[in-house]
């Protein structure tokens, strides 16, 4: 058994992950500010499935410094989830967005730094710390866009901040590499792709995956910024659990390390075919409205997942098609919770 902490623990990915931990008998402490939509209704549904091994903190990584210290001392591992997620929000309010994302990264590597227990940690970074990657050749096809000479963007790939988003995640995810070095923690750099999954209380900023489907069953409009053939590549929520925990158990050749993690080419979709596919399951014409690209979005990004695989011997095992079915059922089993989170 061991000591979790999961710190953005409310939101989507953190609340599975936290169901999964508690399930198999490790103890979790959820740390969250809870600013979130849909974070209470998640810490609810979690309390309500756990009466022991659960412990959840009301705070803020830009301002609790000293209970961020104190957890430290306490848990084994903490995964640092906390964000600002959304490109957009960040070009609106880019000083909010620093304090979240780099500052408050910031606070956590401290807190880790000044705690004589050293808990490994693992960051969810994001892709957007490539920025556009310009030099990349991109062919525009029929129905989608595609790169041209290789298959995905790999760690080699050189970082170029792009939108305040970038900027702010990009300096937390070098500051968690650098602590690694320069202070010997053990920390995992997770450049993460699009995730999606159970729980997921997606918005049109932010969770495309799960606000198409949500908008869908809610019958709320859709807005395609661009021309809808955007590719990204997607990964299940329980795929990503089982690289933490291979990385986790790991450590030695994990740590320091950034990996790119995502579906990779064979689990990657243009915005129009996942619509398509959301029309055949729901069995409804989905109208669609465009307008003009948002700031910073990339035209394509699918991630070379050979360095992880190498490294620690991941892939992914759920197929994006029975990943979206899957959302879909819980998204329509939920739908009155929904909509009252989301009003």
């Amino acid at each position: 058994m061991k000591k979790y902490l999961l710190i953005g623990g409310a939101g989507f990915i953190g609340i599975n992950f936290a169901d999964a931990l508690l399930s198999r008998g490790d103890e979790v402490t959820v740390f969250d500010n809870f600013s979130r939509k849909g974070t209470e209704i998640n810490i609810n549904w979690l309390k309500s499935a756990y009466k022991r091994g659960l412990v959840v903190v009301r705070g803020d990584i830009r301002s609790d410094f000293e209970i961020l210290k104190k957890l430290a001392e306490e848990h084994d591992v903490i995964h640092h989830l906390a964000a600002q997620v959304a490109v957009t929000t960040s070009t609106a309010n880019p000083r909010e967005d620093f304090e979240i994302n780099a500052l408050g990264t910031f606070n956590v590597l401290e807190a880790v730094r000044l705690s004589k227990r050293k808990p490994m940690l693992i960051y969810a970074s994001t892709n957007k710390v490539y920025g556009g990657m310009d030099e990349v050749k991109i062919a525009e096809k029929k129905d989608k866009y595609d790169y041209k000479d290789i298959e995905g963007i790999s760690e080699k790939q050189p970082l170029d901040f792009h939108s305040p988003y970038g900027c702010s995640k990009g300096a937390g995810d070098q500051y968690v590499r650098d602590y690694s070095r320069i202070y010997g923690l053990k920390t995992v750099v997770m450049r993460q792709s699009c995730i999606y999954g159970p729980h997921q209380f997606g918005v049109e900023d932010q969770g495309w995956v799960a606000w198409f489907i949500i908008a869908t069953i809610l019958g709320k409009d859709i807005t395609i910024y661009g021309n809808g053939k955007q590719v990204r590549d997607v990964l299940h929520v329980r795929d990503l659990f089982e690289l933490w925990d291979i990385a986790e158990k790991n450590a030695t050749r994990s740590s320091g390390k950034a990996y790119n993690v995502g579906g990779g080419p064979k689990e990657s979709t243009s915005l129009l075919a996942f619509l398509a596919y959301l029309e055949k399951i729901s069995g409804n014409k989905i109208p669609l409205k465009f307008s003009d690209w948002r700031p910073g979005d990339q035209p394509v990004y699918i991630s070379d997942i050979s360095k992880v695989k190498k490294d620690l011997g991941w892939k992914p095992a759920t197929k994006k098609e029975k990943g979206f079915t899957e959302l879909y059922e819980w998204a329509l089993k939920n739908k009155e919770v929904l909509r009252k989170a989301l009003s």
